[in-house]
């Protein structure tokens, strides 16, 4: 069997009960902030925006690491450009340019 002796007084018992319902407004309170539209539209938008921080995050490294390679494949470690590998493709490049600008010359009638 259970003890059901109180040694409190009433003034101390009336006091628990007056700090528990404070305690309980307090976090009803808090539901409601949670539980309100507004609350949870702006927890959505937050996620939202972590995941596009994230992904665009990742997109920038990935970015970068493929510039990094080019850049490798064109520049010494000196920093001074491998002429072996930047003349051909400049030569393909301007190719490229004369074809685009001279091949639509056609005039329709």
């Amino acid at each position: 069997m259970a003890d059901t002796s109180d040694t409190r007084t009433p003034a101390q018992i009336e006091a628990d009960i007056r700090r528990r319902r404070e305690v309980l407004a307090e976090t009803l309170d808090e539901i409601g902030v949670r539980v309100h539209p507004k609350t949870i539209v702006g927890d959505a938008k937050a996620k939202v925006v972590a995941n596009v921080d994230h992904t665009l995050g990742r997109a920038y490294v990935q970015v970068n690491r493929v510039v990094s390679e080019v850049k490798a494949q064109f520049v010494d470690e000196g920093g001074a450009p491998r002429l072996e590998r930047v003349v051909p493709v400049a030569l393909v490049v301007v190719g490229l340019v004369g074809l685009l600008a001279l091949g639509p010359r056609r005039r329709k009638r």
